[in-house]
């Protein structure tokens, strides 16, 4: 019988590349994506790919999709993927960027996943998948915000699998730096007083993203498909070398002693 996902951010980066895998591998993908994407249009032409209308900060689109995607049959897995980075000092972020921030990377996965577990939870069967990242195992400069929504994700998930009843799972996908346009894509603020800041935490991440060979979107979608299909428990999945060994670093040198080491790092 062919297994059923649902993706959220279908339409670029590493919801796309998963889309596509997943397709690929005989799944049907009911993939999530804003109203008036021109890269999804492209993704309605892959056999097994259906399109679902879906803003992750709308409350009752993310219903309205969740009815959509359960009126074709049940559904095996969901990805809860759909996710930007704010970027900037905080002093400068406007009310709205919060809110949007917050509404797009921690209530959109929240109400995404709390929409379909009770199917699931009577089905018996099926997972969530979400996208985190080292950003919610690490601070680091010029991402507050971002880093709270990522942070917060990972207790919400630690949390949420203690719920979830024998045959049900929560898993994190963990990367770090990707090879996408996704901090280009960022909404970012500035302030003169940071100039320096940013300057250098610019070239850090440059740095990082450059060097990420394992963060390409077709390569963190393989070690998606692992997670979906391993038949573990797991819940954390650190699916580049970046992430698992940052976050090692971090439990190695202690909070204080990472913290230091970054600094260093950025010469501050």
């Amino acid at each position: 019988m062919t297994k059923t996902i649902f993706i959220t951010g279908a339409s670029s980066g590493l919801g796309r590349a998963t889309t596509q895998l997943f397709a690929e591998r005989g799944w049907t993908v009911l993939a999530g994506v804003r109203a008036g994407s021109e890269s999804a249009s492209q993704l309605s032409n892959l056999a097994g790919v259906k399109l679902l209308s879906l803003d992750v900060t709308q409350p009752e689109q993310i219903a309205r999709a969740a009815d959509e995607a359960l009126a074709y049959g049940p559904v095996d897995l969901v990805f809860a993927n759909a996710g930007y980075a704010l970027g900037g000092p905080l002093e400068v972020a406007s009310d709205d960027q919060i809110a949007r921030q917050i509404e797009t990377n921690l209530l959109g996965p929240i109400r995404t996943v709390k929409a379909f577990l009770p199917r699931l939870r009577e089905q018996g069967h099926g997972g969530f998948l979400v996208t985190a990242s080292t950003a919610g195992y690490v601070g680091m400069p010029l991402i507050s915000l971002y880093a709270a929504t990522k942070f917060g994700l990972v207790g919400w998930a630690e949390s949420l699998a203690y719920e979830l009843p024998e045959g049900l799972f929560i898993k994190l996908i963990v990367p770090g730096s990707m090879k996408t346009n996704f901090l280009h894509a960022a909404d970012r603020s500035s302030h003169p007083a940071y100039a320096d800041l940013t300057a250098k935490t610019d070239a850090f991440y440059a740095v990082a993203s450059d060097s990420a060979e394992d963060g390409r979107p077709d390569i963190v979608a393989e070690e998606v498909w692992k997670a979906a299909t391993d038949g573990k428990r797991q819940v954390a999945y650190f699916v580049t070398e970046e992430a698992r060994q940052t976050c090692a670093a971090r439990e190695t040198l202690g909070a204080e002693g990472f913290r230091a080491q970054i600094r260093q790092m950025l010469g501050l």
